[in-house]
């Protein structure tokens, strides 16, 4: 696995926002150089930290893939914990979007999965494997309004 640094996370946060942005671009919004910066995204692409690309398109579609709203605790709500599983998080394009909660449970997290399925697999080969899980508990949305 390639070890991440800053740019390196830098440079995931961006193609996060737009997968699509030029080379120059991106390197310039990093502060890389356009070779430095492709050979970066190029080492991520060959250690697997980046799979691949996708377009995001509206939910509307029921081919479009489930979403599993996910809440799960740690073991321990230390800041080791919390900074582990949050880089382990990262990792993961599936898992869209996470906050730290108060109350019940640590983590919400937003999946996105081809199809309920898809889950099973997706929770026994990365979420209970994530660093400090100790209970996982899943929901699927049912259907999905936003607010634009």
């Amino acid at each position: 696995m390639h070890a991440l640094d800053d740019a390196d996370r830098r440079i995931l946060t961006r193609l996060r926002l737009d997968a699509r942005i030029t080379n120059s671009a991106l390197a310039a919004e990093v502060g890389l150089s356009p070779s430095a910066c492709l050979r970066r995204v190029r080492l991520l692409e060959q250690s697997g930290v980046i799979r691949g690309y996708t377009a995001i398109v509206s939910g509307a579609a029921p081919d479009e893939g489930t979403i599993a709203i996910v809440q799960i605790e740690l073991e321990r709500q230390t800041e080791e914990y919390l900074v582990r599983f949050e880089a382990a998080l990262r990792r993961h394009p599936e898992i869209q979007e996470w906050y730290l909660m108060t109350g019940d449970g640590d983590y919400i997290l937003r999946v996105q999965i081809a199809g309920i399925d898809d889950y099973g697999a997706f929770h026994r080969d990365i979420l209970s494997r994530l660093p400090g899980v100790s209970r996982i508990t899943s929901s699927f949305a049912m259907r999905s309004h936003r607010r634009m």
